[in-house]
């Protein structure tokens, strides 16, 4: 290597010792195409003094030959290691790069700035502490920006820095730098980004990277590579919630029987009383095993082997937490979810879902929007296509432990898998789980002793609460075309709709009644037949020229305004949890 430390020579096991008990930042560099990810990696390897000499002079004479750097070192050769990043000059694949200073150890992930590739930017991101997001001072913030910024938001990042890069190619302007800051603020007011901090720096000439720049006076803030030995991390765990999965049991012989695992969250100690989920027996820590022996407690993330003070049933996929602090398992949550494969997500179809060390079939019930990650606005889908996220119901066929996200983060997400190919389709984020009483239906309605399918099988099957709205108001046209416009909204959004209405009904199954009897009597069949479609799990549009006294949903559609109904109709169906 380019350096050496004296330790190392002069007394080895001291100088792991060192090593050893740094501590250890994971982070990743993302942005747009050609924004300088890998040249800035390089950079940091280079002069942090973390490249071997034979590797150096390879750099130097691998630039030669690509010539996109001119006279200066192609920095970026060091993490584009695939032939095909190579001669296009991208980053494909997710390359890991690992080095340490004085102060801490680094894992840094150079992820790719193509739309095409955003699965794996998406996957490199996943275990980090910190986001470097790159941008062009010549270009500013652009669409791959908004796409990464919203992804490392998403995945609950906490830490994130923006680091304007090629100042240099706008003669180190401040104010060029303060427009970029200011428009990635305005951006970033609606993603969840608790630290964020910029820094403006040249990754090809080493400018605020590892030392100071001299160009850029009026910069007063640390370089990258201080900023990165200085972020604190240590309090962005969960050390309240005890969240231990089981991996493995561990029987050597007759007189040992440990649990194997990697705290999630939490702090464990010997004596603490536990509860084992999904079976909810309880017991107390009896001893902390590691090879180098029992521990006085253990904590987040550490791998370590339980032993308990009784026999209880514990098996792989089983999760070990506090007595009096269980989390509820269910078999129902909303998450967002990032589409990976090129066949696209199908709601309805089952997949194998992998949350922590749990494997259970299950499938999406319900794709309540699709996300456009350069506006952030929601946007009605019936599929999500390689690359798109989206707000999902998931319904599974036995309750696990989901926990929300931000909070538990290890715990609350997922990998969604082929159950035929055993190829990763997706990985999702939970948002809000879901209890058995969310659905609701008529007490009206008496199921047989023989019915196989109820209302909360239909619920889970469609993906949402059963409803019924009475449309009425204006002319029979404009309250149909208010509901039909509220169908094909609702349809969109991938829920099962229909409309019926008394004058359709008047053709069909009413057409034998008296003047007389019309009124009153076509309004009660409409109402029975409503209560089918409900009893089904549909939500029912019933579009009818007066309402029944018994309805609990109506609206009422002004002949001169009828475009407002139909916000009002889904503003309604909200609150009944049907949307």
């Amino acid at each position: 290597m380019s350096h050496h430390d004296e330790l190392i020579s002069s007394d080895i096991h001291a100088y792991l010792a060192q090593h050893e008990n740094k501590e250890l930042l994971r982070l990743l560099t993302c942005g747009n195409v050609d924004d300088g990810k890998s040249t800035l990696i390089g950079r940091l390897l280079h002069d942090s003094k973390m490249i071997y000499e034979d590797q150096l002079e390879a750099i130097k004479s691998d630039s030669v030959k690509s010539g996109t750097t001119g006279d200066e070192i192609d920095l970026a050769l060091l993490v584009d290691g695939l032939q095909a990043e190579r001669e296009q000059g991208i980053t494909i694949d997710v390359a890991y790069r690992y080095f340490s200073t004085a102060r801490r150890k680094f894992i840094i992930a150079d992820t790719p700035g193509h739309e095409q590739y955003t699965r794996n930017m998406a996957t490199g991101a996943s275990t980090c502490d910190l986001a470097i997001i790159l941008i062009d001072a010549r270009h500013g913030v652009q669409t791959q920006t908004r796409r990464h910024s919203f992804i490392t938001s998403l995945l609950g990042i906490k830490h994130t820095i923006i680091a304007i890069n090629k100042m240099d190619l706008v003669d180190y302007s401040e104010q060029v730098y303060n427009d970029i800051k200011a428009d990635f603020l305005d951006f970033a007011e609606g993603l969840n980004m608790p630290d964020v901090q910029f820094v403006p720096l040249s990754a090809l000439k080493g400018d605020n990277v590892v030392n100071p720049s001299e160009f850029m006076p009026w910069y007063s803030g640390l370089p990258l590579m201080e900023t990165l030995e200085t972020v604190q991390i240590g309090s962005d765990r969960n050390f309240d919630d005890l969240r231990f999965p089981v991996q493995y049991v561990n029987r050597p012989n007759l007189n040992f029987r440990g649990y194997c695992g990697t705290l999630a969250s939490g702090v464990v100690k010997p004596g603490d009383e536990i509860a084992v989920l999904p079976s909810g027996k309880r017991s107390k820590v009896k001893s902390i095993v590691t090879f180098d022996g029992d521990l006085p407690q253990a904590f987040a993330p550490m791998s370590v082997t339980l032993t308990l003070e009784d026999e209880i049933d514990i098996s792989r996929g089983d999760m070990i937490v506090h007595a009096g602090q269980e989390p509820v398992a269910t078999d129902r949550f909303n998450a967002h979810l990032v589409w990976m494969h090129e066949t696209a997500l199908l709601p309805g179809k089952e997949y194998l879902i992998k949350i922590g060390t749990t494997s259970v079939t299950g499938h999406v019930s319900s794709l309540r929007h699709k996300i456009d990650v350069n506006t952030l606005q929601h946007q009605p889908g019936s599929e999500l296509a390689l690359n798109e996220i989206g707000l999902c119901e998931f319904s599974l066929d036995r309750p696990v432990i989901g926990d929300d996200y931000a909070t538990h983060a290890d715990t609350g997400c997922f990998i969604i898998v082929d159950r035929l190919s055993n190829l990763t389709l997706g990985a999702g984020m939970i948002t809000q789980t879901l209890g058995h009483d969310a659905v609701q239906h008529s007490d009206d309605v008496t199921l047989s002793d023989k019915a196989l399918v109820s209302p909360l099988d239909r619920a889970r099957r469609f993906g949402q609460q059963p409803a019924k709205l009475y449309i009425c108001g204006a002319n029979h046209d404009q309250r149909t075309a208010v509901a039909h416009a509220v169908e094909k909204q609702l349809f969109d959004l991938g829920r099962a709709v229909t409309v019926i209405s008394d004058a359709q009904l008047q053709l069909t199954i009413n057409q034998d009644l008296g003047d007389d009897d019309c009124g009153e009597q076509a309004l009660l069949s409409l109402d029975a037949v409503a209560e089918l479609m409900l009893n089904a799990g549909l939500i029912c549009l019933c579009v009818v020229s007066d309402t029944p006294s018994t309805a609990q949903h109506c609206l009422h559609v002004d002949s001169e305004n009828p475009e407002d109904a139909i916000a009002a109709a889904l503003s309604q169906l909200k609150q009944t949890g049907s949307i």
